[in-house]
């Protein structure tokens, strides 16, 4: 469900209904501000949907807004990728805006603030400024130089913007109040001295503006009704007012928080998935074990799925943690109706028809979809020798298996029911090939068809079968664990209580590669992204590592609904 549609409104809403009806606005305009050193994620995808669907619902309009302040780790690549993962879930911003387009107007802000005595050049080392800042419970100390003149402040302030003083020896800090129980009001730092080439401006400027002066100052600028954000920024509420107040806006922003999105065994910080790309323990930040938009493209997810799942976790005041089989529920009931099914063998086992001439093939035609009978249908082979799945034989099977053993009958989907008379093993003692005998009057759709056995099985013909690798994902992270340092929707990193690695997290089994795969040849001749249910194997989509030679699909989910029997229980 997308934002906008017919439902109670939620907190957010109220509040801005509550503005309207006072007067405090005429209109709603949001923003999304997201910081390009990264790709997007699943977490910033409830703030997409928030932002954008607020502004669409009250006739309003959105901005997509850079906060490029930091530049040791932004790029261009970023800046273009999250714009496409925008466009991929089918918003559409207003106005387009970088922070930096905006740097001379923060500038002269910062001046006009000091000329007010509001903010000072600090000297005191990044240690010293921790320490005079107090504690929860303990007030601040006053920096000696939080009195030095409005002139030599100016002055210090356009030395430090002209390159004068070296990397981290003066900031800028605004005058507020060291002893107030808010440990964020105690003369935060407005801007840092940080020689790093930006992706836009160059070398132009060696200072930058901290986050919790541009971002209120820039919504303010834009004209932004409603600053949305997630919950770690209640406690920055106070800051962000003061911002506004005293660099003389006539109408400031709201700001409203919601509740973060967290799922079980996923990793919701930038900074995590960064350390996971940059020491290999992933392929890229497309990797499908990710959780960022294009990992989860590649995984094969649609984008109305992603869309269902934040429609069904609301927006809340509180934080919680929802289970990530919700999230897989809302995959495969996007793809049940829309992926048309094929059969592939993952782990094969040959078996040889002892009754089948041969030679001999016979044409098998196939429904793509068994409720849409206009995705039409695909002819396969039946030949003297085909794979089935290693796990749908045992030798000595349990009561309620109802797969093939020895002596056992199956069918094999749209064809034959098959008995099996022999298994042949290896050294090991393990079966490498089943010897079996067909019904020849059983072949489906015709009138010996009606004679019913247990099980049914996929398959995949010799005559047909084409070489491919598969790809299985499981969770990154072991059992319920999650990496509790957060990134917030907004995309600035916050620090809380994080274990000392998070590695030691990760599960070692969130990736298991096939080679050996056998597909029938409407999968192997597929588009890159074209998703596939895999008979009785789950939903797959093809890959762009594939060649010609060899195809290669990641599994989307499988077919067990795992939440839906959770919901049951």
């Amino acid at each position: 469900m997308e934002m906008g549609e017919k439902r109670a409104a939620n907190f957010i809403e109220e509040y801005i209904e509550e503005d309207l009806q006072q007067g405090r606005f005429d209109h709603v305009k949001t923003r999304f501000p997201p910081e390009p050193n990264g790709y997007l994620h699943i977490g910033h995808v409830k703030a997409l949907c928030i932002d954008f669907g607020i502004a669409k619902k009250y006739g309003g309009t959105c901005n997509l807004r850079f906060d490029d302040t930091n530049p040791a780790k932004e790029d261009t690549v970023f800046v273009e990728g999250i714009q496409r993962d925008i466009e991929w879930l089918g918003f559409h911003w207003a106005e387009l805006h970088f922070a930096s387009d905006f740097f001379p107007r923060l500038y002269e802000i910062a001046r006009g603030m000091i000329k007010k005595g509001l903010a000072y050049v600090d000297d005191q080392s990044p240690e010293e400024m921790r320490q005079n800042r107090g504690t929860l419970t303990e007030p601040g100390v006053n920096s000696p130089y939080r009195d030095r003149s409005v002139e030599e402040n100016l002055d210090l302030f356009e030395r430090m913007k002209n390159g004068e003083f070296p990397d981290g020896s003066r900031v800028l800090r605004a005058k507020i109040d060291m002893s107030s129980p808010n440990v964020l009001m105690r003369d935060p730092t407005m801007y840092r001295i940080k020689r790093c080439h930006h992706h836009r401006t160059g070398d132009d400027w060696c200072i930058y503006p901290m986050y919790d002066f541009q971002h209120p100052i820039q919504d303010a600028i834009e004209g932004i009704t409603h600053s949305l954000c997630s919950l770690e920024y209640e406690i920055h509420r106070p800051l962000y007012d003061w911002m506004v107040h005293h660099a003389d806006f006539e109408q400031p922003p709201r700001q409203i928080e919601f509740a973060r999105l967290n799922i079980t065994r996923t990793v919701m910080s930038k900074r995590y998935l960064r350390r996971l790309v940059e020491e290999g323990y992933v392929a890229g930040w497309d990797d499908p074990r990710m959780p960022t938009l294009v990992g989860m493209r590649r995984r094969g997810y649609p984008v109305e799925a992603i869309h269902d799942f934040l429609g069904r976790v609301g927006v809340a005041k509180a934080d919680s943690t929802v289970d990530g089989a919700l999230l897989e529920a809302c995959v495969r009931e996007a793809l049940g109706s829309t992926a048309p099914r094929a059969m592939a063998v993952l782990r094969p086992l040959k078996i040889t028809f002892s009754n089948w001439d041969e030679g001999k093939v016979e044409e098998i035609e196939l429904e793509n979809h068994p409720d849409h009978p206009e995705m039409g249908t695909r002819k396969l082979h039946f030949t003297k020798t085909c794979f089935i799945e290693q796990e749908d034989f045992m030798l000595d099977p349990p009561k309620k298996f109802f797969r093939l053993a020895p002596g056992r009958e199956v069918r094999l989907k749209g064809a034959y029911i098959i008995r099996c008379d022999e298994a042949k093993t290896d050294e090991n003692g393990n079966v490498v090939e089943l010897i079996c005998s067909v019904d020849l009057d059983s072949k489906s759709g015709s009138e010996g068809a009606n004679r019913k056995v247990k099980g049914t099985l996929h398959w995949v013909s010799e005559m047909d079968a084409i070489p491919a690798e598969v790809r299985l994902y499981e969770p990154i992270l072991k059992d319920e664990a999650a990496a509790e340092e957060t990134e917030t929707e907004d995309g600035e990193e916050v620090e809380t209580a994080a274990p000392k690695d998070f590695i030691d997290l990760l599960n070692p089994d969130s990736l298991t590669t096939l080679t050996g795969c056998l597909v029938e040849p409407a999968i192997a001749e597929s588009n890159v992204g074209d998703r596939f249910q895999f008979l009785r194997m789950g939903y797959f989509c093809k890959d762009p590592d594939s060649t010609s030679e060899k195809p290669v699909f990641n599994r989307v989910v499988p077919l067990k609904d795992s939440w839906a029997k959770a919901a049951r229980n």
